[in-house]
């Protein structure tokens, strides 16, 4: 989310990987830990900011800010902003992150069913 080299090693295997094949370039545009439940928020229906931060749990607004903004860099979000005072601003989903839809409900329900059959995930203590 923050700003990087373009010359960095870290930016320079971001990049080999990307160009390695589709699925590591979409696991990089779509990993991270709210994206994907921003992108699953916005399914139904637009929302305004303040919705998405109240239906996100223990999200920080500048954390919400900077994932809608490279979600929208993205072309998976669209920001709207209506000339009105205050100015509205909505968010929704374009065209390319709802053809996206079938594999996050896929993804849900793998994950339902893991859940039941392991339980909670365990994080590693290292």
């Amino acid at each position: 989310m923050s700003k990087r080299k373009e010359t960095s090693t870290n930016s320079l295997n971001r990049q080999a990987l990307n160009d390695f094949c589709g699925m590591v370039y979409a696991l990089d545009m779509l990993g991270g830990r709210w994206k994907m439940l921003i992108l699953y928020k916005l399914e139904i229906r637009k929302r305004r900011f303040s919705e998405l931060r109240d239906e996100l749990p223990n999200i920080s607004e500048r954390m919400l800010t900077l994932v809608l903004k490279e979600l929208e860099k993205n072309h998976l979000v669209k920001r709207l902003a209506y000339a009105e005072v205050p100015v509205r601003v909505e968010y929704e989903l374009t065209e390319s992150a709802r053809i996206l839809s079938p594999v996050w409900h896929a993804m849900e329900q793998w994950g339902d069913d893991h859940k039941k059959i392991y339980g909670e995930v365990v994080e590693d203590l290292v």
